[in-house]
């Protein structure tokens, strides 16, 4: 793992490297919300897109024909700017591959800088708006710092939830329960 410098957070590898460089130039032109902004709408497209996943991680496309695609891409969404340069770059080095981990470990370093931590948070259902807002109340209380959530529904969970938030985890999920009570059951045999 790699270690940046200048905000001392530890991000490893390829996608960690082109992260901190571009995080230090979107910072140093004042751009930190404006290229997230723009990463965050292209791992959008990749989340949407087979075809777009596939251009990306396969190596039977050429370095032209990729920033070809890419180019055509990042104008139909209208993304410019510094995501856009970044984007592009990544394809004419041959690392569209590691795009994804790239906009990860940006987040995350944005994240860092404004001093919110990240929280997964599984839930059997989809909870209603006023229910997300006390568990984001809830959390930022525990965290004493904001709290950039992230949502997952798991059916199999039953009822309640599951939070991990750094390096804490609470499990109060009703099948860790009963799987509980099943195992008191089994040794009061």
């Amino acid at each position: 793992m790699a270690q940046n410098g200048s905000e001392g957070s530890l991000v490893g590898g390829v996608s960690g490297r082109y992260a901190s460089a571009l995080f230090d130039l979107a910072r140093d032109e004042r751009q930190i919300d404006a290229t997230a902004e723009g990463l965050e709408r292209f791992d959008a497209l990749l989340k949407e897109s087979a075809d777009l996943r596939r251009l990306v991680r396969s190596p039977v496309f050429s370095g032209e024909e990729q920033a070809a695609a890419i180019g055509a891409i990042l104008e139909k969404a209208g993304i410019t700017g510094l995501a856009a340069n970044f984007i592009r770059l990544s394809a004419a080095n041959r690392r569209l591959f590691a795009l994804p981990g790239m906009i990860a470990a940006f987040r995350s370093l944005v994240r860092e800088s404004k001093g919110i931590v990240r929280a997964e948070v599984r839930v059997a259902e989809r909870p209603s708006d006023a229910v997300l807002e006390e568990i984001k109340a809830s959390l930022r209380d525990a965290a004493k710092s904001e709290v950039d959530l992230d949502l997952h529904v798991d059916p199999s969970l039953i009822g309640g939830l599951i939070v991990k938030m750094g390096s804490r985890m609470v499990d109060a999920s009703l099948r860790t329960k009963l799987n509980g009570i099943r195992l008191a059951m089994r040794e009061a045999r």
